[in-house]
């Protein structure tokens, strides 16, 4: 990548801390087996780094066009995919989504030991910011997307879940779902087209993205990276080896909630999309208005996720301080989070500790990459902000 500091109005020195960070303390220490970081600003990469093994056991180094599991940095990109749907006026937010997926229609509410109507139906915009009443876990192991990846498509999914009762009246909480796996069914519905043609016709091809999508081509197996997890002891083992991984062939289930890999410059060029109202390099993918509305706070009376969130609930980014947009979080400020930043600027992330966000304020990108479960591990986005953010200079 070409990287030019002075233009993105930011101290190189300053950036240059995060590959000394991650080296002494996360690659060094055998923590991680590798990641890559970008940093764009105004247009320009101010910062590009890789270290470490994209595939420790055959010792194959990350390199600029290493493929990673991006998993829920998949859903930013289903939500422009049915914002881009939006703008074609097929849907508006507050459409109930039985419209769509008649099925949908005689949903209802577990209270206790009793199922009841819900209060209102699940809308479009309930998927967007899971505040619909479905989640993932254990009610609904069954659709597991490790045991649904090969053997299920978008369109049974959704029809299983019309027969699973809600957690909790639409709109009244917020849990992590599989809402975004139902957008890319209403993306396949609106479009007649399939979750993947979609995406790579409106978004992939558009942005240049040639290394995206739901699976990886037999001749870049030597670019796909392994996955790990850490044991008991705290020590890295492997958990998808890249050379027998079921990303090597084309899954049945098109999950736009986490089934893409992608590249560093792939999703680079996708999060510079938005951070340039919805255009990059003369290709508009969405309005600029489109982009304000996918990051705007969508919680009822402008709640934290902090309010609405499930107790043991989890989500990719901290409660504190965080509302929730279309497919990503949305910072409601520095004190707020307690972390360094903008208002208003807007993130999200992978299982395997994969992260990103956008600063609007800044006109700032951040990509972080690695390959590493849960990614709860360790606090790699606020780490990065407390590095990247002291190297503005304008």
């Amino acid at each position: 990548m070409k990287v030019n500091a002075d233009a993105a109005g930011m101290d190189a020195g300053r950036l240059e801390r995060i590959e000394e960070h991650l080296r002494t303390r996360y690659v060094g220490p055998g923590k991680i087996a590798g990641a890559q970081v970008a940093v764009a600003r105004k247009g320009s990469i101010a910062y590009y780094h890789a270290q470490g093994f994209a595939d420790r056991e055959r010792q194959v180094p990350v390199s600029e066009d290493t493929i990673w599991r991006i998993y829920s940095m998949t859903k930013p990109i289903t939500g422009v995919a049915l914002m881009t749907l939006y703008e074609r006026g097929h849907f508006q937010l507050t459409d109930p989504v039985s419209r769509f997926i008649p099925q949908w229609k005689d949903l209802k509410v577990r209270e206790g030991d009793q199922l009841v109507a819900p209060e209102r139906p699940v809308q479009v915009r309930d998927l967007l910011t899971h505040t619909a009443g479905i989640g993932y876990g254990p009610d609904n192991a069954d659709l597991d997307l490790g045991n649904a990846r090969l053997d299920r498509d978008l369109e049974a999914m959704a029809d299983r879940l019309a027969t699973t009762p809600l957690r909790f009246h639409p709109g009244r909480h917020w849990l992590y779902s599989f809402g975004i796996d139902v957008c890319g069914r209403l993306v396949e519905i609106m479009s007649g087209q399939r979750l993947d043609d979609y995406l790579r016709t409106e978004i992939f091809e558009p942005l240049g993205m040639v290394d995206t999508g739901f699976s990886v081509p037999a001749g870049d197996v030597g670019r796909f990276a392994a996955c790990y997890a850490r044991n008991s002891r705290k020590e890295l083992v492997l958990s998808d080896d890249p050379t027998t991984s079921s990303y090597l062939r084309q899954p049945s289930f098109l999950s736009g909630g986490g089934g893409l890999v992608s590249t560093m410059g792939d999703y680079l060029r996708f999060t510079q999309m938005l951070a340039g109202g919805g255009e990059l390099d003369g290709r508009r993918i969405l309005g600029r208005k489109t982009v304000e509305l996918m990051a705007t706070n969508h919680l009822a009376g402008g709640a934290q996720m902090a309010d609405l969130a499930l107790a043991n609930g989890y989500g990719e980014v901290g409660f504190e301080g965080m509302g929730f947009g279309l497919s990503m979080a949305v910072n409601l400020g520095m004190a707020e989070s307690g972390g360094i930043g903008s208002p208003g600027d807007y993130m999200w992330g992978g299982a395997a500790s994969t992260t990103f966000w956008i600063d609007p304020v800044e006109e700032l990108v951040v990509v972080f990459m690695t390959q590493l479960l849960p990614s709860g591990t360790f606090n790699f986005r606020g780490q990065l902000r407390s590095l990247v953010y002291p190297a503005l200079v304008d």
